[in-house]
C-alpha cells in the first residue's frame, strides 16, 4: 500500500527527485544494540511498499553489514531505490586528523567496495562521512567529482554539523547535499547552515529527527543500555546524563503540543518543515517502526500555529549540545 509521500529534489543540480520521507540504516549495523537481519529487511520492505525511495547507509555501519543488507533488499529491483552511502571513517587516524584516503585512486577503490557490498554499479549519492575539515578533504572533493564524471555516482555531498566544512565542500558551487543532525532538540542548524544550503541549492538530509529515541517519548531517565550501545553514555557520563534529563523535561512540554498524535510524529513532521530540507531519515530496526515513521511523515509539514507553540518551548536556532556518536 503506497502512501501519498511528497517528492522533493535531492538538490537543485542533480536532477534526482526523492521521497521527503526516507529511512536511515545505521541501526542495521548493530551500533544501537542487537539487531535482527530479517527485521531489518522487513523494515526496508515496509518502507518500499509505502513509497519511500531514499535509503541512507555507510561503509562503517556494522563494518559494511548495513550496505550488504540493503544490497540484498535491492536485488532485482535496483531502479526502485535512491541510495546514499558514506565513506571516510574506516581506519580514520584521529591523532593525525587524516583519513586513509590520501589519493583520488584510493578513494575510488574505497567506493568500489561500497558498490560491491550494495551489489550495484553506481550510487545515487556518495557523502564524505568525516564531519570536519581534515588533511585529505580536497581528495574527497576531487574524487567525488571524478566519480560523477565516470558515472559511479550521480551526486555527492558531506555529512557534518560544521558550517565551515559545508562551505569548504561547496567552494566550487557543485556540492549537492548536506547530511546533518537536526531536530526540535537541536535547532542550531537554523542559524547559518540551513539558510546557506537553501540559498545555494544544497539539499539537506536530516538525520536524528527524533534525537536517537528521546523524542519518541519512550524514556524515563532510569534506562540501562547495553555496553555496545553508544547511548550508554547518557546514563554513565554526568554531563550527558544532566542533558538527557533536561531533554526529557522538554519532551514533557512537547506532549501538550503534540496531543493524541504523539511527540514522535510531531518531531518527524517538524524536521520536514524547513524549506532547505530534501528528506528526513529516521532509523527503523523493524517493520513496525518503518510503518509508524512513514505514516507520520506522510502528513507533511507542520502548520504555522503549531510551529509557534514549538518555538515557545525550544526557540528557533536553539537547543542542546550534540555529542558525537
Amino acid at each position: 500500500m503506497s502512501l501519498d509521500l511528497e517528492k522533493r529534489p535531492l538538490s537543485s543540480r542533480c536532477g534526482i527527485d526523492i521521497s521527503a520521507a526516507g529511512i536511515g540504516l545505521w541501526a542495521q549495523g548493530g551500533h544501537w544494540g542487537p539487531v535482527d537481519d530479517e527485521n531489518s529487511l522487513q523494515a526496508i520492505e515496509t518502507a518500499l511498499e509505502f513509497g519511500v525511495t531514499f535509503y541512507d547507509t555507510a561503509d562503517v555501519y556494522g563494518a559494511g553489514h548495513s550496505e550488504e543488507l540493503l544490497g540484498k533488499a535491492m536485488k532485482g529491483r535496483r531502479e526502485k531505490f535512491i541510495v546514499g552511502s558514506k565513506i571516510g571513517w574506516q581506519e580514520y587516524d584521529g591523532q593525525k586528523n587524516r583519513s586513509q584516503y590520501d589519493t583520488v585512486e584510493k578513494l575510488i577503490a574505497g567506493v568500489d567496495t561500497n558498490l560491491r557490498r550494495l551489489q550495484t554499479d553506481y550510487l545515487d549519492l556518495i557523502q564524505c562521512h568525516i564531519g570536519y575539515e581534515e588533511a585529505n578533504t580536497q581528495v574527497f572533493i576531487d574524487g567525488f567529482r571524478k566519480m560523477k564524471e565516470m558515472g559511479k555516482v550521480r551526486a555527492w555531498g558531506v555529512s557534518t554539523g560544521e558550517f565551515s566544512h559545508v562551505k569548504r565542500f561547496n567552494e566550487g558551487g557543485d556540492c549537492d547535499t548536506l547530511q546533518i543532525d537536526y531536530s526540535i532538540l537541536n535547532r542550531d542548524p537554523e542559524n547559518e547552515i540551513l539558510p546557506y544550503c537553501e540559498k545555494h541549492g544544497i539539499g539537506v538530509i536530516v538525520r536524528g529527527p527524533i534525537a536517537m529515541g528521546i523524542l519518541a517519548d519512550k524514556f524515563t531517565g532510569s534506562e540501562t543500555f547495553a555496553d555496545d550501545d553508544f547511548r550508554k553514555a547518557w546514563i554513565d557520563d554526568p554531563e550527558q546524563n544532566a542533558q538527557f534529563k533536561k531533554d526529557l523535561d522538554t519532551v514533557l512540554q512537547l506532549r501538550g503540543v503534540a496531543g493524541d498524535d504523539g511527540v514522535a510524529e510531531l518531531s518527524l513532521r517538524f524536521a520536514l518543515t524547513h524549506g532547505a530540507i530534501a528528506t528526513v531519515i529516521p532509523g527503523a530496526r523493524n517493520p513496525r517502526q518503518a510503518d509508524r515513521n512513514t505514516r507520520s511523515m506522510a502528513k507533511g509539514r507542520l502548520p504555522g500555529d503549531v510551529m509557534v507553540q514549538i518555538d515557545r518551548i525550544v526557540p528557533p536556532g536553539g537547543g542542546r549540545k550534540i555529542w558525537p556518536a
